[in-house]
C-alpha cells in the first residue's frame, strides 16, 4: 500500500510543481528535503492524530542549519523574564474549564531531558506546498500595517484575500507581548485557506525589510493535512521574503522544550456555550543576550529567536498586534465561510465568541503593562468583527472573529 502511494505522489508532482523534471529527480529532491528536516531522533512517539513526534537531541535540531548559528551556545533559560502585570485566571473561565491545556502526543509519552519534540515531516506534506523550497513557508506578506497619521483610512497589506479582526499598539518601544486566547477548531472552507489566532511584534518597514516574530494557535489544511487546531510560530526578516517558516520547519529557532511540540495539535478546545479552554503566550527579549523568548502556559519556556536572525528587532518593536486572520481565496466569486475564532461575532460575548484578555505589551524596564492607545482594525466587519473592553478580572481585553460569508457579507 506505501508503495503505491509513493507512486502516486511522484507522479502527480509534475502537476504539483509544473514543471518537467523526471521523477527520479523530484523523488530525490523530495528525499533530500526530508533528511534536511528530519533530524535523528534518539525516540519517537505516534500521536493519536496520525502525527509522528520525533524526540531530537537538542544539539541536533534544525536552528543550527542557518549559517549564522554554526558555532552557536544553546542559552538554556532566559536571564530576565518580564516582571508585574500579573492576572488571575478568570473565574468565568474557572467556573466553565476543567481540564488542563495539552498536547495530543502527550497521551503516549515525553521526550526525554536534553531533547526537544519535533513534529515529523512527511512526503505527502511536501506534496501539497506549491514547490519543496517553499514548505513552511508564507506566499504573501500577511500582516497588517497600521495607519498612518495623515491617512483618513488605515492601509494594510491584505493581498490574496487575507483578511484580520484585530487590536494594536504603535506609539511607542516594544519589547515583547503577551495574552489569553481561547482555543478553537474554525471550519475552513477550501484546503489554501486557513484561520488563526494569534500576537505579532514587528518592527521595520512594511515593504521589504520587515521584521516579524508570531505565536499563536491555527488550522492550515495546506500546512498540517487536516483540520486540527494547532500550536505555532512563524518569523521573518525580510517580510516573507526569503527568511523565516513556520515552527521548526527551517533554521533560527532555538528550543529548549521537551515538553512541547511547535506544530504539535491542542487539546481539549473550547466548544459553543460550554466549556472554554484558553493558552497564554508571552513573548519577551532579554535585556542581557537581546535573544528574543517564547513561553507557552504559566511557565514552559520553549525556546528563542537569536538576535542575530533580525535587523529591527535586535533593539525593539514598533508595533504589536494580537487577533484573528483568514484567507479569503473567493474561489466561487463570493467571500469564503472559512470561520475566524470561533465563527461568531464579538457582541454573542463570553462561550460564544473567541477573546483575547490580559493583553499586555513589555517596555523598556522589562515590565509587563496593560497598552496605551490600543486601535482595532478589520477590513470588513461584517465579515469578522472585533470589539474591544477592559475590566479588573481580565484587564485589557477584546472579543473578535466571525463567520465568514452570511448575509451581510456575500
Amino acid at each position: 500500500m506505501a508503495a503505491v502511494l509513493w507512486l502516486l505522489a511522484v507522479t502527480l508532482l509534475p502537476l504539483c510543481y509544473g514543471g518537467r523534471l523526471s521523477v527520479s529527480t523530484q523523488k530525490l529532491e523530495i528525499q533530500n528535503h526530508l533528511k534536511q528536516l528530519n533530524k535523528p531522533p534518539l525516540k519517537s512517539f505516534n500521536s493519536p492524530d496520525g502525527d509522528i513526534i520525533d524526540c531530537v537531541h537538542i544539539s541536533s535540531q534544525p536552528a543550527f542549519d542557518h549559517p549564522l548559528l554554526k558555532n552557536h551556545t544553546v542559552q538554556m533559560m532566559p536571564n530576565y523574564r518580564p516582571q508585574g502585570g500579573l492576572f488571575g485566571d478568570s473565574k468565568a473561565v474557572k467556573r466553565k474549564s476543567s481540564k488542563p491545556m495539552t498536547q495530543m502526543w502527550h497521551s503516549n509519552g515525553r521526550c526525554p531531558k536534553g531533547t526537544i519534540p519535533i513534529r515529523r515531516t512527511q512526503g505527502q506534506d511536501l506534496l501539497r506546498a506549491s514547490s519543496v523550497k517553499s514548505y513552511g513557508k508564507k506566499q504573501q506578506r500577511t500582516i497588517p500595517q497600521p495607519p498612518k497619521p495623515a491617512a483618513p483610512e488605515p492601509s494594510f497589506i491584505s493581498q490574496s484575500g487575507h483578511q484580520h479582526a484585530i487590536a494594536y499598539v504603535d506609539n511607542d518601544k516594544y519589547y515583547g507581548a503577551k495574552a489569553t486566547m481561547n482555543v478553537w477548531t474554525p471550519r475552513i472552507e477550501q484546503p489554501n485557506e486557513f484561520s488563526l489566532s494569534q500576537v505579532w511584534i514587528l518592527g521595520g518597514s512594511f515593504d521589504s525589510d520587515l521584521n516579524s516574530i508570531e505565536a499563536g494557535w491555527q488550522v492550515s489544511p495546506d500546512l498540517y493535512g487536516d483540520n486540527n487546531t494547532r500550536l505555532f510560530t512563524y518569523w521573518t526578516s525580510d517580510a516573507y521574503q526569503a527568511t523565516g517558516c513556520y515552527n521548526l520547519l527551517c533554521s533560527g529557532f532555538v528550543q529548549i522544550s521537551n515538553e512541547v511540540a511547535l506544530g504539535a495539535s491542542i487539546s481539549p478546545i473550547s466548544s459553543y456555550d460550554a466549556n472554554q479552554y484558553d493558552i497564554t503566550i508571552l513573548v519577551w527579549k532579554d535585556p542581557k543576550e537581546g535573544n528574543w523568548w517564547m513561553q507557552f502556559g504559566k511557565d514552559q519556556v520553549l525556546g528563542y529567536w537569536p538576535a542575530m536572525l533580525f535587523s529591527y528587532l535586535s533593539d525593539s518593536a514598533s508595533v504589536v498586534e494580537w487577533g484573528g486572520e483568514v484567507v479569503n481565496s473567493q474561489s466561487d466569486g463570493q467571500h469564503t465561510t472559512t470561520q475566524m475564532g470561533s465563527g461568531r461575532f464579538p457582541g454573542e460575548g463570553f462561550g460564544k465568541s473567541s477573546y483575547f484578555r490580559n493583553i499586555q505589551v513589555v517596555d523598556g524596564n522589562n515590565n509587563l503593562r496593560v497598552p496605551k492607545d490600543v486601535t482595532t482594525f478589520t477590513e470588513q466587519s461584517t465579515c469578522y468583527d472585533v470589539r474591544l473592553g477592559k475590566n479588573d478580572d481580565w484587564g485589557s481585553f477584546f472579543y473578535y472573529g466571525g463567520p465568514g460569508r452570511n448575509p451581510d457579507c456575500p
